[in-house]
């Protein structure tokens, strides 16, 4: 915890490795101070076919955050500007780069080492 799942058109991938993308997307969760660094895990998911933004296959990256429940609004809409400011200086020519963050509830999560 946290996940930070980037969904991505396949150019993307033409313009930076993918190695790249996910350590851009580590290093600002990591710089953000909000999770540990060995806790941040973060996965691409490419679309090579079958996607289109506004009515036509356009070039877009989306950042789907997934994080434990606790932080403030403030904090959250920090973490989300600087996601979408560090992929922005990456890609200066991709038009739709986008971040939601979503909160996990505490009482409800599970992981292997919890039972």
């Amino acid at each position: 915890m946290p996940h930070f799942v980037i969904d991505c058109s396949k150019d993307i991938l033409e313009i930076q490795e993918p190695n790249a993308v996910l350590l851009q997307v580590h290093n600002d969760a990591k710089d953000s101070d909000l999770f540990d660094e060995d806790d941040i895990k973060v996965r691409l998911n490419p679309f090579t076919d079958h996607y289109i933004v506004g009515g036509k296959e356009t070039a877009f990256i989306h950042v789907f955050a997934n994080i434990m429940e606790g932080r403030t609004t403030d904090q959250k809409a920090k973490l989300s500007k600087h996601i979408v400011s560090g992929l922005k200086e990456m890609f200066p020519d991709i038009p739709f780069i986008a971040i939601n963050i979503r909160d996990f509830e505490k009482a409800t999560y599970c992981n292997t080492s919890m039972v």
